[in-house]
């Protein structure tokens, strides 16, 4: 089984056990060893998946303003942690290829591992999202057709990329790849570096 099989595997299950609920408040109980990776790929999913609802929620042009910055408030919270979760999941590759031989003409790739794992993650809620569309009840057959055809390129995109992070991962291993993580200097979050918090 490939790595992006397993990564696969626990986002499928994240968003599938997050939809037994299907309610932002619900706890999250993660089913992996504490010290493992699908340990932190599930918890990274899970808050993708609330945070998805969360953005759903926030878009009803009849919210009650107090409500949508509670909301906001609450997004912005779940952006950090998100971000905060891929640098842990980057931390992991670093240790796990830190006695890797880089050769002489190794090449840097655009991003690192957990950033393009975080694009697989998001692929995997749009995929789900998107086939319910296909599935809806309530929906003319146009719109089925319209999202089975969105479908087909979202499981398109996922097979393509989930190929690429396999290949990103081999080369690193091989060396013929080198890994750097630039950790994400989110100055508005920083109160001596917004300047609305810090002219207070």
């Amino acid at each position: 089984m490939s790595s992006t099989e397993v990564f696969n595997q626990v986002f499928t299950k994240a968003i599938t056990d997050y939809h037994i609920k299907d309610d932002i408040d619900t706890p999250i109980s993660n089913p992996y060893d504490r010290d493992s990776l699908e340990n932190r790929l599930y918890l990274k999913c899970w808050i993708d998946t609330v945070q998805w609802h969360l953005e759903d929620l926030i878009r009803d042009p009849h919210i009650n303003p107090l409500e949508a910055l509670q909301l906001k408030r609450r997004i912005d919270r779940s952006n950090q942690d998100r971000t905060d979760l891929v640098e842990q999941i980057d931390s992991f590759f670093l240790h796990q290829f830190s006695d890797v031989n880089v050769l002489p003409d190794a090449r840097i790739n655009t991003e690192s591992p957990a950033w393009a794992i975080d694009r697989l993650s998001i692929l995997a809620l749009k995929i789900y999202h998107m086939a319910e569309q296909v599935e809806r009840k309530d929906a003319d057959l146009a719109h089925k057709e319209r999202c089975r055809a969105k479908l087909a390129i979202l499981q398109e995109q996922q097979c393509d990329l989930s190929t690429a992070i396999d290949q990103l991962l081999e080369d690193i291993a091989a060396g013929r790849k080198y890994m750097k993580t630039y950790r994400q200097m989110k100055m508005y979050n920083d109160p001596s570096t917004n300047p609305v918090l810090y002219k207070k």
